[in-house]
Parts: structure tokens; sequence; C-alpha cells
């Protein structure tokens, strides 16, 4: 008799949270080939030899730092690597104390503040904005080498609530104003369905579609309560419901700083403006996007199929001959421009080909009371 393919869900990828979300390098044994000083001379403009050997110069500034400000005693006006002499740098407002500073291992640079009267003018500044600075207002920042607390503007601020706010700037301390390249903003970013998101910082599953208040994806992925953050670690949000066995279906409601969008990566192949959520009938092509093998196609062979995982039984699934794979779990399934369902599980894999289910998405948004967002 021929055994019946493994049946089970596509979800939860786990990950060694220590090894995948944070790699830690060691500066002594890097070299000039790895992806660190790589990035250096990439990022910073530097030579080979100049990443080869800043890592140590920066390892010894800062080793020497509580040393060298402790020297500059109340005349410290702050700290910082210089990249042409390789060494650390304190700001003195007194002369004095700069053969202290230099017997610590540190250069001397004459400024006029203080780092705590510095401070004292930032955080004035922080007082002053509260939350109602000027939008045109792009932030403040110390600057120790400048002697200055820098206030940042967009190109061209203009208006008298700019300007009131940076003469009561000027008034509360050394401020220097300076444009902004651009407008700053969160790198959240937008929500799109089949990236992949991360639960409790321990597994992994893919973005379903966007709803208002968030996205939609598959219930085993996780419980009500548990948190999800992105790829970089970034706080996405929390599981807000979940179903499973019996649907297998969730929502996660996300932060402000997170974008819904009517789009489904299509890992290379062309993304899909997601437009309505009607139903395909049988036997039309569907494609589904997944965090694990992207972007791949079949057609619909079936509806209302009850699939019985080792975990329980689900009903109510779409059976498709697309192949998915662990960690696909909860991605986006499409036919044309038209959100179909949400990957449960399935037998097979993308190298030999498989059977897939999708939770269809019309239960999930009826369940939870959700609007899919639409392009």
């Amino acid at each position: 008799m021929k055994r019946s393919p493994l049946v089970r869900t596509f979800g939860l990828t786990a990950l060694a949270v220590g090894s995948v979300l944070a790699t830690t390098v060691s500066v002594a044994g890097a070299t000039p080939t790895s992806p660190l000083l790589g990035a250096m001379q990439r990022d910073l403009g530097l030579t080979a030899e100049q990443a080869g050997t800043r890592p140590a110069q920066e390892a010894a500034a800062a080793g020497i730092a509580p040393a060298a400000q402790a020297a500059a005693g109340p005349a410290f006006g702050g700290a910082w690597y210089d990249v042409a002499s390789g060494k650390l740098v304190v700001g003195i407002t007194d002369a004095a104390r700069a053969e202290a500073v230099k017997a610590a291992g540190a250069d001397t640079a004459l400024v006029a503040h203080t780092e705590s009267a510095l401070d004292a003018t930032k955080d004035a500044l922080d007082r002053l904005a509260g939350r109602a600075a000027p939008r045109q207002v792009t932030g403040w920042y110390v600057d120790e080498q400048a002697d200055r607390v820098v206030v940042t503007v967009v190109p061209g601020a203009h208006g008298a609530d700019v300007q009131g706010f940076l003469d009561r700037a000027r008034a509360a301390g050394p401020v220097q104003v300076k444009e902004a390249t651009s407008t700053p903003r969160l790198f959240a970013g937008d929500i799109v369905g089949g990236d992949a998101y991360y639960i409790n910082d321990a597994a992994r599953c893919s973005v379903g579609f966007s709803v208002q208040g968030g996205f939609v994806s598959a219930g085993h992925c996780g419980n009500a309560g548990d948190s999800v953050s992105a790829p970089d670690g970034s706080a996405m949000g929390t599981f807000q419901g979940s179903s499973f066995p019996g649907n297998d279906y969730s929502f996660v409601r996300t932060g402000s700083s997170w974008t819904p969008s009517p789009i489904v990566d299509g890992y290379g192949n062309g993304d899909v403006t997601v437009t309505g959520h009607t139903a395909a009938p049988v036997g039309s092509s569907v494609c589904r996007s997944g965090s694990t093998s992207g972007w791949h196609c079949g057609t619909i062979q079936a509806t209302n199929q009850t699939v019985n995982y080792a975990e329980g039984a689900v009903s109510g699934l779409t059976r498709t001959s697309a192949c998915a794979e662990p960690g696909d779990s909860g991605g986006s399934w499409v036919s044309g421009s038209q959100a179909q369902g949400v990957t449960s599980g399935g037998s097979g894999d993308c190298t030999s080909g498989g059977t897939t289910y999708f939770q269809p998405v019309d239960e999930i948004l009826s369940a939870y009371g959700l609007t899919l967002v639409t392009g």
C-alpha cells in the first residue's frame, strides 16, 4: 500500500534568537574580508588597511574614555574619536586640565562649554518642545565637536512658529541651526503580504493581507497576546485573536508606525496590488507568497475541505496544487488581483511539488469584523 504523504502545517520555522536575530562579531577576530570590515569599507569609504585598523583604534578610545573624563573633571566638554589621529579627543574648558587628560591617553581640544552645560541646553529644548515642536523642526542634539546644541530644520523652513521656536532655543543656550537633508520618518514601513514576521522572537511565519489596523495570518502561528516583530527585530504588534484548530486564522494588530498596504510580495515576479476579495472557483489559477519559498502558483482543486492535522482537524480550507514550505504559513494567496486566503498547511515541498491548503480570507474578515486594505 502506498503511504499517504504527510499533512502538516507550514508554520513556525523555529529560530535561535541569539544566532539568527542578532550576530555578535568579534573585532579581534575580524579580517579584511569579513562582512563587518567589508561593510565599513563600503559605507565609510575606507581602504582595506584602514578598515582593519580602525576597530582596534576605536576600541582603545572607548577603553580610556572613563579615565580621560575623570581627568578632565568639571571642565569636561565631551569626548569623540578623531578619524585623522585614530585617538580619543576630550574637550576641556580649562587648559590646566590638559596634562592630566593626556596622561590618561587622550588628546585634548579647548572648548567654551562643558558637556553638562550642553546637556542642560538640550534638556531645555526638550521641555520647550514637549509634543508641540513645529513640524519643520526635525530634531536637536548635542554636537560636542561643534560645542553646540544643533537644531535641524527641513530645507527652506519658515513661518512664525519655526522662528519662535528657534528664538526660544537660542535663548536657552549655545544653539546652532542646520538644514536636514530630509524629514525623518520611522523605518517600520509598509505591511506587505508574504513578508516574514517573527513570533515572540522565536519562530517565523508570513504576513497574509493588510487590514485596517494590522494584518491577517494563520491561526497556528501564534496565540492572542503573543508579540510580533519584523525581521530587523523592531516591534510590529500583538496577536489580537487566533483560532486553531477548527479554523486556522489570526489577526495581528500593529503599531501606528506600520502602514497597511494592498501589496503582496511577488519575490521578483512582480508584486500584486490587491483590489478585492472575490473567491475564485475550483479550477482557477492561484498563486501564493511566503517568506521561505517565495512565489509559487497552482490551481484550486477543492473548497471547504477538512484537513486532519496532527494538532487537530481544520474545516473550510481550500485545496490547491501549489507548493509551500515551513515558514510560509500565513502567507498570501491571490487569484489575479483578488485576495483568496492565507496558507495553512499541506504536504510535499517546492522541490518535488505538493498539495497546499489555505484558509479563505472572507471567513477571517467576518470573524474579526475586519476591512481588507485594497488598492
